[in-house]
């Protein structure tokens, strides 16, 4: 379910953003993304991407059986009063870290 709204997120974001995938991969605890924009900036698509997603996955714990419901919901609330931003929930880290990809070494790691 969770890799869905990843999948329709991203796609939406193709389609109408301008987001390039490159490559891809999902993790138990995050994602990792070569992208590129031809439309937006990239770091506006890349905010609007954690903030829809959030709300998402956050619908879908509480909607869906899910046998880490509780646990989850503490995890991410507790992530909004540590770091005091987020009203209730708060389910991706701070900020947006790109690397150019500009040597073969690079992109070999």
């Amino acid at each position: 379910m969770y890799t869905n709204i990843l999948d329709d997120s991203l796609n939406y974001c193709i389609g109408h953003k301008g987001l390039v995938v490159h490559a891809y991969v999902y993790m138990t605890s995050h994602l990792h993304l070569i992208v590129s924009s031809t439309g937006e900036e990239l770091q506006n698509i890349v905010r609007d991407f954690k903030k829809f997603t959030s709300k998402q996955i956050i619908t879908g714990i509480k909607e869906h059986p899910e046998s880490r419901r509780e646990w989850l919901l503490n995890k991410f609330s507790y992530a909004v009063k540590r770091t005091g931003r987020g009203k209730h929930y708060k389910v991706w880290k701070d900020g947006f870290h790109p690397v150019l990809l500009d040597t073969i070494k690079k992109i070999e790691q």
